[in-house]
C-alpha cells in the first residue's frame, strides 16, 4: 500500500477577513491547527469598541488557541515555539515576521500573498493592481524570509480583474480561490513533494494605501479616474472636495457614452448624475455629501436648491 503523508502541526497568522478563509480551510484539512496569531482588538466604529480581528473571532469559534499581538516578538515567538509547530501559514497578518519567529517551524513558514509575484510585493496588491489598470491578477504561494514578499514561489496562479470590479470583490474573490491554493500547497510539503521557484521579473510595491489615494484626481482621463475609484473601493473609499468638504463616492460607473463634462463639473440627464473628468464622466449611483448618509446620486441632486455650477475638487 502507498505510504500516507503525514499530517502537520500548522500555526496561522493572520487578522482580516480576507484570511479567514485560509484559516478555515486548515481546519478542515487533515493537519493539525495548533495556533492563531493575530493583531490585538482595535477599536471599530464612532463608538471606537475594542473588537476582536476576524480571524480572533473564527479561531476562537473554532476552538483554536489565539495570540493577539500587533507585533511579534521574544514572547510571542516564545509562545509560539511552544506550540511545537512543523510548519507556519500567514495570509494578511499585518506585521513583519523577523528572523527568530521564522525559524521556529522546522519547515518555516508559507505566505498567501493576493499578486503575481514579483508584482505588487506590499500591502496593498489587488487595491494596487486595480487603481493601475491591470487587467489581470492573482495568487501566489510562496516562503516567507525576511525581505518583503521576496520568497521562493511555490504556486502561482491567475485571475483576470473585470473591468468593473472593485478591489474588495477581487479581494474576496482570491481570498477563496487562494485558500484551496494554499491548502495543496501545504498537502505537497507534507509529501516532500513541493517545489518552490525563484521569482521572475522586475518587483514592483503595493504600498499600503491613505486617505490621499482615495482622492480622485477629475484632471485625469476618465479611464483612470474610474480605475482609481474601483481600486479604493470599499476600503478607503473614493471621494472629492465639493464646498471645502469631503464628498463621498461610493458606487459610480464610467459613462463612455454620455456628453463630455468640464473636470469636476457635475451635470443631470434623465435622472442620471455625471461628474465630469478630463475624457468620459463618471455616472454617480451611490454618494455621501458631508455629516449625511450615502443615499442613491439621483435622491442627492434631486435634494439640491441650485445644483448648477457646483464643481468638484
Amino acid at each position: 500500500m502507498p505510504s500516507v503523508a503525514p499530517s502537520l502541526r500548522i500555526v496561522f497568522a493572520g487578522t482580516p477577513a480576507v484570511a479567514v478563509p485560509t484559516l478555515d480551510a486548515l481546519a478542515e484539512s487533515r493537519h493539525e491547527l495548533v495556533g492563531a496569531v493575530t493583531r490585538a482588538d482595535a477599536p471599530l466604529g464612532r463608538k471606537r469598541t475594542l473588537t476582536p480581528s476576524p480571524v480572533a473571532t473564527r479561531a476562537a469559534e473554532l476552538a483554536v488557541p489565539v495570540i493577539k499581538a500587533n507585533r511579534l516578538r521574544d514572547d510571542e515567538t516564545e509562545a509560539v515555539r511552544a506550540l511545537a509547530p512543523d510548519l507556519g501559514v500567514i495570509v494578511a497578518y499585518g506585521g513583519l515576521l523577523r528572523a527568530p519567529m521564522l525559524a521556529v517551524p522546522r519547515l518555516g513558514w508559507i505566505n498567501l500573498h493576493f499578486s503575481l509575484l514579483p508584482r505588487w510585493r506590499g500591502a496593498a496588491p489587488v487595491q494596487r493592481a486595480v487603481m493601475a489598470g491591470d487587467t489581470e491578477t492573482g495568487s501566489a504561494v510562496f516562503q516567507l524570509v525576511e525581505e518583503l514578499d521576496a520568497g521562493d514561489v511555490f504556486s502561482l496562479e491567475r485571475r483576470p480583474i473585470g473591468p468593473d470590479e472593485t478591489a474588495g470583490q477581487v479581494l474576496e474573490a482570491l481570498s477563496f480561490s487562494g485558500a484551496a491554493q494554499l491548502a495543496s500547497v501545504v498537502d505537497a510539503i507534507a509529501a516532500g513533494e513541493a517545489v518552490a521557484a525563484p521569482q521572475q521579473g522586475e518587483p514592483t510595491l503595493a504600498a499600503k494605501l491613505t486617505l490621499d489615494d482615495a482622492r480622485l484626481a477629475l484632471t485625469d482621463a476618465g479611464d483612470a479616474v474610474y480605475a482609481r475609484l474601483r481600486g479604493v473601493s470599499p476600503e478607503p473609499g473614493a471621494f472629492v472636495v465639493l464646498g471645502g468638504e469631503r464628498f463621498k463616492i461610493h458606487a459610480a460607473r464610467l459613462a463612455k457614452g454620455a456628453d463630455r463634462l468640464a473636470p469636476g463639473a457635475f451635470g443631470s440627464r434623465g435622472g442620471r448624475v455625471y461628474l465630469g473628468t478630463a475624457t468620459h464622466p463618471l455616472e454617480l449611483l451611490i454618494v455621501q455629501p458631508a455629516g449625511k448618509k450615502a443615499m442613491a446620486a439621483a435622491d442627492w441632486w434631486r435634494g439640491l436648491q441650485n445644483p448648477e455650477g457646483m464643481v468638484a475638487e
